[in-house]
């Protein structure tokens, strides 16, 4: 092989080692936008699962609260005017146990939605890891190659060198 045959050779492998440094770089850089969308997702979780569990909280005493009024109410042969104030208190709390209960299935299928796209971007984050991988085995090999050929342009070197 001619030495300038060696030197395009080498140029060829310059370039095709700054390729994929920069396609390493990219994937690095999708990793890291991906990692923070992830922790904000988890964020996002956390939050909901709060509020989940503050609107169950909030389920259970307004459970109550129409437990304790519809015993007020069979217990009670008080007036008429009584009796239709606890009806209608009984209605707003019913109401009210319907749209927290509303609320909590929308607050679950949320939760539900963010899992199904956490695991997207997991199965995202970890195809782009096995392609960093595979960027990385590229350019261990062609480390290896541009040392390889690096060791046989010096020994030509020497060679010419001793002619």
């Amino acid at each position: 092989m001619s030495l300038e045959g060696i030197k395009q050779k080498m140029n060829s492998l310059r370039l095709e080692q700054e390729e994929t440094q920069s396609k390493y770089e990219e994937v690095q850089a999708k990793v890291k936008v991906l990692e923070q969308e992830n922790l904000a997702k988890e964020q996002e979780i956390t939050s909901l699962s709060h509020k989940n569990q503050l609107l169950e909280a909030e389920v259970e005493k307004l459970e109550t609260g129409i437990k304790e009024a519809k015993a007020i109410a069979e217990q009670g042969s008080q007036a008429g005017t009584q009796n239709e104030n606890l009806q209608r208190r009984l209605q707003l709390l019913e109401e009210e146990v319907e749209e927290s209960d509303k609320q909590m299935r929308e607050t679950n299928e949320k939760l539900r939605q963010t899992d199904v796209k956490a695991g997207h971007f997991e199965r995202k984050v970890q195809a782009l890891e096995a392609s960093r991988d595979q960027w990385e085995e590229k350019y261990e090999e062609m480390a290896r190659k541009y040392a390889g050929v690096k060791k046989e342009l010096e020994d030509f070197q020497q060679e010419i060198g001793n002619i």
